[in-house]
């Protein structure tokens, strides 16, 4: 092994003191660029019900609870794991649908807004765990708050959905 001269020690010393110098310096090199993040939203709010959430949901309600009326009892929850799967994949949808109204762009406003959005997607979660579990009165339950959060919203930001189920002429 061949030992270092004083003029080569000094010179190493000194690069690793100058080294550590620079990676002990308080100011970052490196200057830190602050970026917007964009989000598509071409679809508009109506769009997203009518073909996103809209559809999802009444998969979920068709396929929960039952029927009785003049022809029998009927009851709707699938009967097969693929059945359990498909619903559970459309409360995913639900889920994802909440998180999509509540983007800039698309959400209405800070407050109200964003409940129903998070409730929206919270519903959804419920509805996926159920579907998860094949347990038909929990994914009952899920449709029902589900329904609740629809239902809530549109009195709020949309009141002419509720009323168009009325008849103008009944008054």
């Amino acid at each position: 092994m061949k030992k270092l001269n004083s003029a080569s020690f000094r010179t190493i010393l000194s690069a690793l003191l100058i080294t550590s110098l620079a990676a002990c310096s308080s100011e970052d090199p490196v200057e830190e660029v602050a970026t917007e993040t964009t989000y598509n939203t071409e679809l508009n709010v109506q769009e997203l019900m009518s073909l996103v959430l809209e559809p999802a949901s009444d998969i979920l309600w068709d396929s929960g609870g039952w029927v009785v009326d003049a022809s029998g009892y009927e009851e709707l929850w699938p009967t097969t794991d693929d059945g359990w799967a498909y619903v559970r994949a459309q409360a995913a949808i639900v889920v994802e649908t909440g998180n999509m109204l509540a983007l800039p762009g698309r959400a209405e406003d800070n407050d109200a807004w964003m409940i129903y959005s998070e409730g929206l997607s919270t519903a959804g979660l419920l509805a996926m765990e159920a579907a998860a579990a094949q347990n038909k009165e929990d994914f009952f339950d899920a449709g029902g708050q589900l329904y609740s959060v629809c239902t809530a919203c549109h009195q709020a930001y949309s009141p002419d959905i509720n009323n168009r189920f009325v008849d103008p002429s009944a008054d």
